[in-house]
């Protein structure tokens, strides 16, 4: 029988003793790993931050309540952090963040505190209110910047809209020009710690420093939180020679150059508000 000399076949290599023991052990692994993935701890999710709304005019002791309310703590813990949360506030302000408490949305978190959230919105009042252009603006009315400021709390006190603010605002600046008092009553409402359109005679006579009616001169510190349009309008006020306003109903705002103008707006008012009460005491389920 005759031999031919024939290459030897492939064949599939054969593992080891060794390395079949390897082999398992690592496949042993891979479905442990499988198995104690699910078990290990989660890496926590990023805290969805709440939303602190702080609106326009808004006083102080109105946005230390509003984040003690966030954070869930006492009332008076914001007021409280005010001493020691070094705020960055202008000289003048004597440590008094009224008016440096920009209104506006802030995110809070478990980690927020009182000092935190106060330093966070003097910082934005610092950026949107301390620029060079309201700089300049409050130098050409002989204004600082906290002046300009505490001008622009009034326009956002007494302005019935946005659209009247620039009026407001130059009926401020013709009156400080005349070295006549401002006569305003949002002042006198902030002396009082109220908001309301009444102000009767003997209010006007009160001992404050807010009293507008009795002292020249603006106020000495702002008296709400003001907004970018209000400062705006404190900085470039609309021409006009006015001198006296009156809102004779909401969104219907009389500005008058002289005061016997003045009064006819004022008795139209009177006579409104009169015809109102009337109706009111008429109204079914009234007491009277």
């Amino acid at each position: 029988m005759r031999h031919e000399y024939r290459q030897p076949s492939p064949h599939r290599p054969r593992l080891t003793r060794r390395g079949r023991m390897a082999l398992l052990f690592g496949m042993l692994l891979a479905i442990g790993a499988g198995v104690l993935i699910p078990m290990l701890p989660h890496e926590e999710a990023p805290e969805k931050p709440r939303q602190l709304l702080i609106p326009e005019g808004w006083r102080a002791p109105q946005v230390y309540t509003a984040i003690d309310r966030e954070l869930k703590l006492p009332a008076g813990s914001a007021k409280a952090a005010v001493a020691t949360a070094a705020l960055a506030l202008p000289a003048e302000a004597k440590g008094n963040p009224e008016g440096y408490l920009f209104p506006a949305t802030y995110p809070v978190t478990s980690k927020s505190t009182p000092a935190t959230v106060l330093q966070y919105m003097v910082q934005t009042a610092n950026q949107k209110l301390a620029t060079k252009a309201v700089a300049d603006g409050g130098r050409a009315h002989g204004m600082t910047p906290y002046q300009t400021a505490t001008l622009a709390s009034i326009i956002e006190a007494e302005a019935d809209t946005r659209a009247d603010m620039g009026k407001v605002a130059r009926v401020v600046h013709n009156r400080l020009a005349k070295s006549m008092p401002l006569q305003m009553d949002s002042t006198i409402n902030y002396a009082l710690n109220r908001s309301t359109v009444d102000t009767t005679l003997a209010e006007t006579r009160i001992d404050s420093p807010f009293n507008t009616y009795e002292r020249q001169g603006l106020p000495p510190t702002p008296i709400d939180s003001p907004g970018l349009e209000a400062m705006a309008a404190a900085v470039a006020p609309t021409p006009g020679d006015w001198l006296f306003f009156v809102t004779v109903k909401p969104g219907d705002t009389r500005f008058s150059a002289t005061y016997e103008e003045h009064k006819k707006h004022v008795a139209e008012f009177n006579r409104i508000r009169a015809a109102a009460g009337r109706a009111q005491a008429g109204a079914p389920g009234d007491a009277s």
